[in-house]
């Protein structure tokens, strides 16, 4: 079993509930970790064999460009999509980080966590 993780995905998006954060922007940063059989590409040495880092990084940019109201959704949207792509993933966490969010006060970030 074999774990892939990619960290620190960052993207200039306009998610959020209030109106100012649809037109303003911000920053969000995605983090993922997936399980699978590792066990082919690591005697084949084939991407083929594999999750391609490059796959999964496009699926989550598409996610991150259609606009939302909440971190649940995207990460919900994201989940399924690599899943789709992938079905050998056996578990698949996503972290989205909003940076600066606009709560009255100094926050450095906020972020959703879902996972199967």
């Amino acid at each position: 079993m074999g774990k892939i993780q990619i960290e620190g995905m960052e993207f200039f998006a306009y998610h959020g509930h209030f109106k100012e954060e649809q037109v303003i922007g911000t920053k969000f940063v995605v983090d993922l970790e997936m399980s699978f059989d590792s066990s082919s590409s690591e005697l084949s040495d084939q991407l083929s064999d594999t999750i391609n880092y490059q796959d999964v990084y496009q699926i989550v940019k598409n996610e991150m460009e259609i606009n939302a109201h909440l971190l649940e959704h995207i990460a919900h949207r994201i989940l399924n999509a690599i899943l789709l792509s992938f079905p050998q993933i056996t578990t698949l966490q996503v972290k989205i980080s909003k940076i600066n969010p606009p709560l009255g006060g100094k926050v450095k970030q906020v972020s959703c966590i879902l996972g199967i």
